[in-house]
């Protein structure tokens, strides 16, 4: 087990994506919204927001940053395309809302509804995230470098007085 709060990001780096995890961190509902209907998640502290970038560099983790708060904080929906829809191939990260989350490589980027499913590279098919009390548990990602980083008290950059 990996303690992690809810003020805190956990970044799970492999060669070729990135994995982030924060807790949901009081109890919430979001929304998922798919081409069919808007389905809502009511979720306890201990569920997880993970998002999967498709990339290593310090850039993705950023958007990997920003993408968990705007779904966590603004209170985002999390969007569901429907099948071939060609943003699907341009998509560079993707997020799953559970307790437990499994990620696959042979499902097509941002178009399952199923919250404990998410697209990953193929170095992190069949992994397993899931939220428990106080931390996550990680199965199948041994082999990754894992690191913490603050969540809510993060800048991207000081903007200048001109």
């Amino acid at each position: 087990m990996i303690p992690l709060s809810s003020s805190e990001m956990l970044l799970a780096h492999g060669n070729s994506g990135t994995l982030a995890v924060v807790k949901v961190g009081a109890q919430r509902q979001f929304f998922v919204d798919t081409p069919e209907r808007e389905i809502v998640l009511a979720m306890g502290p201990e569920e997880l927001l993970v998002a999967s970038g498709f990339g290593t560099d310090e850039q993705i983790v950023t958007g990997l940053r920003c993408v968990l708060y705007m779904i966590r904080e603004v209170n985002s929906p999390l969007i569901v395309l429907p099948k071939n829809h060609p943003a699907s191939a341009r998509l560079r990260i993707v997020v799953s809302a559970g307790k437990r989350i499994v990620l696959s490589c042979n499902i097509t980027p941002g178009t399952h509804p199923e919250q404990h499913l998410l697209c990953g590279m193929d170095e992190f098919d069949g992994a397993e995230i899931r939220g428990v009390d106080g931390g996550v548990e990680l199965k199948g990602l041994g082999w990754a470098k894992c690191e913490k980083r603050e969540f809510t008290n993060f800048s991207l950059q000081k903007e200048k007085k001109v």
